[in-house]
């Protein structure tokens, strides 16, 4: 698929992200990028592939695009050439380090953040330029996220960790 087109996206993502629009091969870039760093220890978990899903449909991704990540064989996808088709309406959007932290989100989302993994999204900041300072304050950023749910959920008593 290659289609250079604006599509519009969700409120989410303009309010999460400050983007409008991206074109299809963005999304569909982004996330066989997303495939390929969380892939970096062999297989994509169904809670990693679970992440994607929800994440990219909040964002706005099509049926058809989700379809093409249910699809994609990311045990040989090349970042070098994913990476540089990911474009969207926003000069200044960072793509490294939003990239970089959805990968480590992603990656983490069964529970394990494997050292394959780590490896994937260090190549990957590496290709787009993001300093190896900025990737370990995003994975610290993901940790934090993460316990700030668990209070969360703790102190209104939700029992769902």
């Amino acid at each position: 698929m290659t289609d250079d087109k604006m599509q519009t996206l969700s409120s989410f993502a303009k309010e999460e992200y400050g983007l409008s629009s991206a074109s299809i091969q963005a999304m569909v870039n982004y996330g066989y990028a997303l495939l390929a760093i969380a892939g970096g220890d062999g297989e994509v978990s169904d809670a990693e592939m679970q992440w994607l899903i929800n994440h990219q449909t909040k964002f706005g991704a099509t049926e058809e695009v989700v379809g093409l990540y249910k699809s994609f064989d990311y045990k040989n996808a090349n970042l070098q050439e994913l990476l540089p088709d990911i474009k969207v309406d926003v000069d200044t959007w960072s793509v490294g380090n939003e990239l970089v932290y959805h990968a480590i989100k992603m990656s983490s989302a069964d529970g394990v953040y494997a050292d394959a993994e780590r490896s994937k999204v260090k190549e990957a900041a590496k290709i787009l330029g993001v300093a190896d300072d900025i990737v370990l304050t995003l994975e610290s950023l993901v940790e934090m996220e993460r316990t700030v749910v668990k209070m969360r959920k703790s102190l209104i008593h939700v029992n769902t960790f």
